[in-house]
């Protein structure tokens, strides 16, 4: 990994899901302590405390009659209910406006027993992230379609559109980031320094330092660049992006279900980070960095961990190698007992089975 994609991933807010027939481990977005629960099947979890998508999700999964209804399904319609609900503004339409302002979605469903996989990335004008990422699961031999040729699928498909995914306060917020000359933001090595773009690269040879790069844009482009790369100034290349990345401009729901038949399913769905460049995925859609089922797979709970254990060893293994990771584990194994850690920040998740009488969210501290 050069060192450029090292800076990025230290920043990056995960929402990875890892399911077995007898266990789920699910990486989210969060930072240090550990905490634990215990429960049994059926059961919903999900990052954040979004209490309605894990009641829709439960709705579904222990509906009554017979074995209920599948895994899959209410993941679909837990993640649904986020998007309707654009929860957080981090989920569905409405919400994350990119640099022109236009909000896209992500989306991903696993089957972890059939390990069948459907995703779209950078849709455009279709509300249903998660309906359409099931549909290319349904009725495709793909795994994921991204920008407007998602749109297009979608939409043959029956789903509503084309849509605006705009909303007052989308735009609203993209008119202030704008007014304050489109500062903070992604790009880096690029001119101009302190304004709106468009944007060109500044040629830095590779492996220079910081020192290196102001003394480019000092010579190209003067006084814009005072202070540029003062500590606390959002445009330092290396730290900036930590000021933008929070829990309400660049997150996921993560969930993840397990029926009364053992079966078990993992989806996201999400709207991207805030004022990203157009054209940018982050992990949302992408099997096995946001999501991942596997009736086969397993690691640390094989080897005899404790849902507690499993998450710490897993957190720690990243903040080895990333010491500014952000993020966060939420672990269950096969007697439903569940456990959270977390690196960088405080981290919720919620959780239904049948001993709860409703949603209960779990606080999980560094």
């Amino acid at each position: 990994m050069g060192r450029s994609r090292r800076s990025y991933a230290r920043l990056l807010l995960l929402g990875f899901l890892l399911l077995r027939f007898s266990w789920c481990l699910a990486v989210a977005d969060d930072g240090g302590g550990a905490e634990e629960g215990g429960g049994i099947f059926p059961v919903v979890v999900s990052t954040w405390p979004f209490r309605e998508a894990v009641r829709t999700a439960w709705e579904v999964v222990s509906a009554s009659g017979g074995a209920g209804c599948s895994a899959v399904d209410a993941v679909v319609a837990g993640c649904s209910a986020c998007e309707v609900l654009r929860c957080d503004g981090t989920v569905g339409p409405g919400g994350s406006p990119d640099e022109n302002g236009e909000t896209t979605l992500d989306a991903l469903i696993m089957d972890g027993t059939t390990m069948e996989i459907g995703a779209v990335a950078a849709m455009r004008y279709v509300k249903d992230g998660i309906r359409a990422a099931k549909l290319v699961m349904d009725h495709t031999e793909h795994t994921l379609l991204v920008g407007e040729k998602a749109t297009s699928f979608a939409i043959s498909m029956g789903l509503a559109g084309p849509a605006d995914l705009s909303s007052p306060e989308s735009i609203g917020k993209w008119t202030i980031w704008r007014q304050n000359h489109c500062q903070p933001n992604f790009w880096k090595n690029v001119v101009p320094a302190g304004s709106c773009g468009p944007y060109n690269a500044i040629d830095v040879p590779s492996g220079e330092s910081k020192a290196s790069a102001k003394r480019v844009l000092e010579r190209t482009q003067g006084d814009i660049c005072q202070g540029l790369f003062e500590p606390n100034n959002l445009l330092e290349p290396m730290n900036s992006r930590l000021k933008i990345v929070n829990r309400h401009n660049h997150d996921t729901i993560s969930m993840a279900v397990i029926d009364k038949m053992g079966r078990i399913a993992a989806g996201t769905s999400t709207n991207g980070a805030t004022f990203k460049i157009p054209g940018r995925v982050g992990d949302g859609p992408i099997p096995g960095s946001s999501a991942y089922a596997d009736d086969e797979v397993v690691e640390s709970m094989r080897r005899g961990m404790e849902p507690r254990d499993a998450a710490m060893d897993a957190i720690l293994r990243i903040a080895r190698k990333y010491p500014d990771f952000v993020g966060a584990v939420f672990a269950i194994n096969k007697k439903g007992v569940h456990a959270g850690a977390c690196h960088g920040w405080t981290f919720q998740y919620s959780v239904r089975n049948s001993s709860m009488q409703d949603v209960e969210v779990i606080t999980v501290s560094p």
